[in-house]
């Protein structure tokens, strides 16, 4: 047998193995736009921990990651470029077919306000039209929500929000409840969240449609997760609270 040819026959008797590998060798990556804390450095956020969790019980190996923009997570996901979206709300698979929402639900998206000095009930939006109130600009949930003439400070970012409450530049912010609890937490920041939520989001999971069959088990397993108490030690774990009014 000629050299070359050996050479091939081996090349090709070498490569078998990794043609064999399970069509999930690499890691299944689930994304998403939201910060701390369902994702932290130390990998022990939220959904660092929980995505894992769902897969390894179907036998599948997986991980949340973090884009800085919710945009491109969406993008990335409807193109098959990720695997999937860790936290979106329902009904994402009508404008984006390409994505198959995992039927049980993963955490409730609370949008709450938070202040330093007024206590009151936030029954509804209309309960904040004498305050001065921050948001961050985009947020439609606020934008539709607030009723006219209600007085509005709108910023960029988290950061600048909390600052409009820490600089006593506004009665009353608003945010969403776990990420916001974090912020209110790391840095010391002397202020309680207002109850009830004014308004209350189921989030979910999704996979791109060439999982198409691993979408129930994964219902199932977070299902299970949630009637085994593992759902719940994760949530303990991971989402700080603060002092409520």
């Amino acid at each position: 047998m000629r050299p070359i040819i050996r050479w091939l026959c081996a090349s090709i008797f070498l490569l078998l193995p990794v043609l064999a590998l399970p069509l999930h060798a690499e890691p299944l990556r689930l994304n998403s736009g939201v910060g701390a804390p369902y994702f932290m450095p130390d990998k022990k956020g939220f959904l660092d921990l929980l995505v894992p969790e769902v897969f390894r019980r179907i036998g599948i190996a997986a991980e949340a990651v973090r884009y800085p923009a919710a945009e491109r997570a969406l993008i990335n996901a409807s193109n098959g470029l990720d695997d999937g979206m860790a936290l979106r709300i329902r009904g994402l698979e009508k404008l984006y077919p390409n994505l198959i929402r995992i039927d049980e639900k993963i955490i409730d998206n609370e949008f709450v306000a938070y202040a330093t000095s007024v206590r009151f009930a936030t029954t509804g939006f209309d309960t904040l039209k004498k305050y001065q109130v921050g948001y961050i600009n985009g947020w439609k949930i606020f934008e539709s929500g607030l009723v006219p003439d209600t007085p509005v400070t709108k910023v960029q970012d988290a950061d600048q929000l909390f600052a409009l409450l820490a600089q006593n530049r506004a009665d009353v912010i608003l945010f969403e409840r776990w990420q916001g609890n974090h912020i209110i937490r790391e840095h010391g920041i002397k202020a309680k969240m207002l109850q009830p939520p004014l308004a209350t989001t189921e989030m979910f999971m999704y996979l791109h449609t060439k999982h198409v069959r691993l979408v129930e088990p994964a219902a199932r397993a977070l299902r299970a997760m949630k009637a085994d108490g593992t759902y719940q030690r994760i949530a303990a774990q991971s989402l700080p609270t603060i002092p409520a009014k």
